[in-house]
């Protein structure tokens, strides 16, 4: 059996073990017009200011890549579902200046902090395309654990050494595939948030801009990942990336695709972008077998699904 040592999280048997890097008032499960299920779950106006209040330097320091909280269960899963190819254009912020270089320096991507379990993990997310104006990618398991949705949730856009530029935008909504919260399939691992500011009224588009966020394309496409790894040799203080052409998982038989990068946990969730710059998976899981080799869900009609939910 080989073992993950890319992502740290949740501990699968999948051929060989992956591991993934890596309260909500009340959970329910929701049928979008294709059909697909979803899994959304609103936070209260407390829960959304506790989280801003949380998040001091000092915790966000000591959060640490999520690790071993899922069971070792063994995915069932059929074949992801494609539908027509769509690309929601991205644009850049409202305001100059700083706004502008945001957009230009990939500030759109950010640190992701929440806590499961009394425990205080880090993750990675990207803002998105939408029609809200507000809504954060990530990874399935930086929202939810085993059914449990995450408290403390916020995004920090342009986190850099423990500047935060854009201030933290606590989560109002939190969204993923019926697949990962039900049955913790992890070809289906990716989520969204809607988010707000800690004070005002603009949107995160406003304050980084977004990206363009593309569902249905081919696999074996060419990517460029980001995201700020936190376990050895990284300290999660910097945005990192690497780059790759997708291939498919021959070592677990998971529906999701790899790329060479050497990034660690803590970039889960962390954005893959396509060579027009439209988003198309996150950051996943590895295998300890496999050195370099980051995985990512490919992003299909599950994914768009959850992805409607949270930007409406």
């Amino acid at each position: 059996m080989t073992h993950s040592t890319v992502l740290r999280r949740c501990t699968r048997l999948l051929g060989g073990a992956a591991l993934v890097a890596g309260l909500a008032v009340g959970g329910a499960g929701a049928a979008t017009a294709d059909g697909s299920d979803v899994e959304r779950t609103e936070l209260s106006g407390t829960a959304q200011t506790d989280a801003h209040g949380y998040w001091t330097s000092e915790r966000m320091e000591a959060a640490i890549p999520a690790d071993d909280l899922a069971p070792e269960d063994a995915p069932s899963h059929a074949d992801v579902e494609k539908g027509e190819p769509t690309t929601v254009q991205g644009r850049s912020a409202e305001a100059p200046g700083k706004n502008k270089k945001a957009a230009e320096s990939k500030d759109t991507v950010g640190k992701v902090f929440f806590t499961q379990g009394g425990q205080d993990y880090v993750c990675s997310g990207n803002s998105v395309a939408s029609s809200n104006g507000s809504t954060v990618s990530t990874a399935g398991h930086c929202v939810n654990d085993a059914g449990t949705w995450a408290t403390n949730w916020v995004f920090v856009p342009g986190y850099d050494h423990g500047d935060a530029p854009y201030g933290t935008w606590a989560a109002t909504d939190l969204v993923s595939t019926d697949e990962w919260v039900s049955g913790e399939d992890i070809s289906y691992d990716v989520a969204f948030a809607t988010v707000s500011p800690e004070s005002g009224s603009g949107t995160l588009e406003d304050a980084v801009g977004s990206t363009s966020i593309a569902f249905n394309r081919e696999r074996g496409a060419d990517y460029d990942a980001y995201g700020y790894p936190a376990a050895a040799p990284f300290d999660g203080e910097s945005l990192e990336s690497c780059s790759g052409t997708a291939s498919d998982d021959t070592i677990g038989g998971t529906l999701s695709q790899g790329i060479s990068c050497d990034m660690t946990g803590g970039s889960s969730g962390g954005p893959w972008f396509l060579g027009d710059g439209a988003q198309n998976s996150v950051n996943s899981f590895g295998y300890n077998g496999q050195a370099n080799v980051m995985y990512g869900p490919y992003f299909g009609a599950e994914a768009q699904a959850a992805y409607d939910e949270a930007a409406a």
